[in-house]
C-alpha cells in the first residue's frame, strides 16, 4: 500500500502537468525577471577600479551577454528534444546516467533555488529600509517570500499574473532609469569608442576575472527549462522565450552600465558596491537613493516569484521518478505543486532566520556551474551518439554556439576551485550526498515493483 499512494499522485500530478498553463510570454517573463537581480546593480563598481574604460566596459557585459544567449540556444535544443521540467535534472539523466541527474535535481531542490530567494528576499528587506527607514529588513524578507509563495499557492493563473505584471514593471522601470539618465543628467568626460589602450583592458586578467561576476548577474537564462512541462507548444515557444529574455537582459545591462558611466565619475563608482545608487543621486539628486532602491525592489519581487516558480518544479520531476519522493509530485486542483512549494518555502525561512543563505551561495556555485557545463556539452555528445533523435529545434552555428559557452564557463570553474577550493570540493560533496538518497530511492523502487509483480 505504501508504494502504491506515491504511484496515484504521480498520474494525477502529470494528468495536471499535461495541461501546460504557461504561455511562451510567461516563460519569457520567468527568464527575464530571473536574470535581472541585483548583480547589475552591484558589480560596476569593483569592474571600473581596474578597468577604467567605457568601451572595455560595454564589451565585457556584450561578452557576457552572448555567452549567456550561447547557452540559452544550446539549452533550447535540449529543452525541445526532451520537453519535460526540471532543467539539469532532466538533461543530465537523458543524457550521461540517472544518477548524474540525479544529484544536479538534488541540489536544485534543496538550495539550489532557495539560497538565492532568501538573498534576494534579505536585499529587498534592506533595499526597503531605504525607502521606509526604521522598516526591519528580515521581517520584510519573511514577509515578501511568503506573500508571493501564497500568491503561487492560490494558483498558477494568480502566479501568471504576478510575474507577468512585476517583471513588465520592472522593465519598464529600468527603460525609465536609463532614458533618465541620458537625458537630464550632465554627462562624464568618458568614450564608449574604441580608445588606445583598450585591447590591452579586454585581454588583462581583471577582465577574465570581471567576466566570472557577469555571468553571475546573467544567470537565469536557462530559467525556461525547468518549467519546460508546463510550456505551451514548447518546440516553437521555449527557443523564443529564451532567446527574447536573453537578448532583452543582455540590451538593459549592456545600457545600464553606459547609463551609470555616462551621468556618474568614475571615482565616485570605483571600490562601491552601491553603484546604482550613487548613479541615482547624480540623476536625481538628493532623492535618488529612493529612486533606485524602489526600482531594484520591484526588480526583487519579479525575481523572487521567478525563482519560487521554477525551483519547485524540479523537485516535482523527481518526485514523478522516484516513489521515495512521490510526495512532492502531488498538485493541487490548480496546479500548483503544493508540497514541493511548501519544501522550497520552509528552505528559505530556515536560511532567513539562521542569516546562512550567503554561505550557501558561495558553496553551491561550483557544482551549478558544472551542472550547466555537462548540460551544454551534452548537446555535442547526443549529436554524435544520437544524431537520429528527434530535434525540432537546433542551436544556431554549431558547433561554435556551444564551445564558446563551455570556454567561458571552463574558465569559471578554473577560477573558482583555484580560489575557493574548499567551497568548490564542499559544493560537490553536496552532490554526492545525493548520490546516498539516490539508491535509496531506486532500492525503494525495485521493491515496490518486486511487491506489485508478485501481487
Amino acid at each position: 500500500m505504501t508504494s502504491s499512494a506515491p504511484v496515484a499522485t504521480t498520474a494525477v500530478g502529470r494528468e495536471v502537468a499535461d495541461k501546460r498553463m504557461v504561455s511562451s510570454s510567461t516563460a519569457t517573463a520567468i527568464a527575464v525577471a530571473d536574470m535581472i537581480g541585483i548583480g547589475v546593480f552591484t558589480s560596476l563598481g569593483f569592474q571600473v577600479a581596474s578597468i577604467p574604460s567605457g568601451f572595455a566596459i560595454l564589451a565585457l557585459w556584450i561578452v557576457g551577454g552572448l555567452t549567456a544567449l550561447a547557452g540559452a540556444l544550446a539549452y533550447a535544443e535540449l529543452a525541445v528534444a526532451f520537453p519535460r521540467s526540471g532543467g539539469e535534472y532532466n538533461f543530465l539523466s537523458r543524457i550521461y546516467h540517472p544518477a548524474l541527474g540525479f544529484m544536479a535535481g538534488w541540489v536544485s531542490a534543496t538550495v539550489g533555488f532557495a539560497a538565492p530567494v532568501a538573498l534576494a528576499a534579505m536585499a529587498f528587506g534592506e533595499y526597503f529600509a531605504g525607502v521606509m527607514p526604521g522598516a526591519p529588513p528580515l521581517l520584510l524578507g519573511l514577509a515578501v517570500a511568503w506573500g508571493v509563495s501564497l500568491v503561487h499557492f492560490s494558483g498558477v493563473r494568480h502566479g501568471t499574473t504576478l510575474q507577468n505584471v512585476s517583471t513588465v514593471i520592472k522593465v519598464l522601470l529600468i527603460v525609465a532609469f536609463i532614458v533618465a539618465g541620458f537625458s537630464i543628467s550632465e554627462p562624464q568626460p568618458i568614450s564608449f569608442l574604441p580608445q588606445p589602450g583598450d585591447l590591452a583592458y579586454i585581454a588583462s586578467a581583471p577582465f577574465a576575472v570581471s567576466l566570472v561576476f557577469v555571468m553571475y548577474s546573467y544567470s537565469g537564462w536557462n530559467a525556461a527549462t525547468y518549467i519546460a512541462g508546463d510550456v505551451r507548444d514548447p518546440a516553437h515557444s521555449l527557443p523564443r522565450a529564451m532567446f527574447v529574455a536573453t537578448l532583452l537582459v543582455m540590451t538593459l545591462y549592456v545600457l545600464l552600465n553606459a547609463v551609470f558611466l555616462y551621468t556618474t565619475p568614475i571615482s565616485a563608482m570605483a571600490g562601491q558596491l552601491n553603484v546604482a545608487q550613487i548613479a541615482g543621486e547624480h540623476i536625481f539628486g538628493a532623492t535618488g537613493g529612493r529612486v533606485v532602491a524602489a526600482l531594484i525592489c520591484v526588480g526583487l519581487v519579479s525575481a523572487i516569484s521567478a525563482m519560487m516558480w521554477i525551483g519547485p518544479r524540479v523537485t516535482v520531476a523527481m518526485g514523478e521518478d522516484f516513489p521515495l519522493l512521490g510526495v512532492f509530485s502531488q498538485r493541487s486542483r490548480n496546479g500548483v505543486p503544493t508540497a514541493a512549494l511548501a519544501l522550497q518555502l520552509g528552505v528559505v525561512t530556515l536560511l532567513l532566520l539562521t542569516q546562512s543563505f550567503e554561505a550557501v551561495l558561495d558553496f553551491i556555485q561550483f557544482s551549478l556551474t558544472l551542472c550547466s557545463f555537462l548540460a551544454v556539452l551534452g548537446v555535442i555528445v547526443l549529436r554524435q551518439t544520437q544524431p537520429d533523435l528527434s530535434r525540432p529545434y537546433k542551436v544556431w552555428a554549431y558547433p561554435v554556439t556551444p564551445l564558446l559557452f563551455l570556454g567561458v564557463t571552463g574558465f569559471m570553474m578554473y577560477y573558482l576551485f583555484s580560489e575557493r577550493p574548499l567551497q568548490s570540493l564542499a559544493s560537490l560533496g553536496l552532490m554526492a550526498s545525493g548520490l546516498v538518497l539516490f539508491f535509496l530511492s531506486k532500492r525503494d523502487l525495485a521493491r515496490g515493483e518486486a511487491l506489485q509483480a508478485k501481487g
